[in-house]
């Protein structure tokens, strides 16, 4: 499957199941405070086999013609932490996953699992906002001595904020499906309109 049509089947699957809502008429209100006719909550699909499997099949499929060479994938805690370890699981590949800071007990670890040093890992996110916490990940695992290759995600919004914060680190990144995919599939499949189109390239121009 060719990435143009793995994008569009991803962003027709992710809808078709809710994990991501288009409410342009009665906006989110996410904890930030800013209102948003988009809501996405990628954990919805490890509920949905089909779904979970094509995500997984997918994330394999990119992983191996944007980073070979990978010795391990790395879970961005919590929501990349489960299809990190589906990945794993289907390319028989070691797994770790990163917390968002150490933890207050035990051996005050950040990065879970054990891994040979100088490792070359793939990061593994469900969703890639700002890109705050995906790189934060990845700035991790590099000062522990591992080589990213790349980070992988199910969706972007693709921010600008996002672009360059990629970019000024020095991060590859590649994403299964994103914000103009999904809205364009979304108008597609008749759930929004094309009035809805001014309101979700506003929201997306202001952030």
């Amino acid at each position: 499957m060719n990435t143009t049509n793995r994008s569009a089947q991803i962003a027709e699957t992710l809808l078709e199941i809710e994990a991501v809502f288009l409410r342009p008429e009665d906006p989110f209100t996410w904890a930030s405070g800013i209102k948003s006719p988009i809501y996405c909550d990628n954990r919805v699909s490890l509920s949905y086999p089909k779904a979970r499997d094509l995500i997984r099949d997918s994330f394999v499929d990119l992983i191996q013609e944007q980073y070979p060479g990978l010795d391990a994938v790395a879970g961005v805690a919590t929501a990349g932490i489960p299809h990190a370890s589906l990945i794993a699981d289907k390319m028989q590949i070691p797994m770790c996953y990163v917390r968002s800071s150490s933890k207050g007990h035990g051996r005050t670890n950040q990065i879970e699992g054990k891994l040979e040093p100088g490792a070359k890992l793939v990061v593994v996110e469900d969703l890639i906002s700002t890109g705050g916490s995906s790189l934060k990940a990845v700035e991790t695992l590099r000062e522990a001595g591992f080589e990213v290759l790349g980070l992988v995600a199910i969706f972007t919004y693709n921010l600008q904020k996002s672009i360059d914060a990629f970019e000024e680190a020095k991060v590859a990144y590649s994403c299964l499906s994103d914000y103009d995919i999904l809205v364009k599939r979304a108008l597609q499949l008749g759930k929004i309109k094309d009035d809805d189109l001014v309101v979700l390239r506003e929201f997306k121009s202001q952030l």
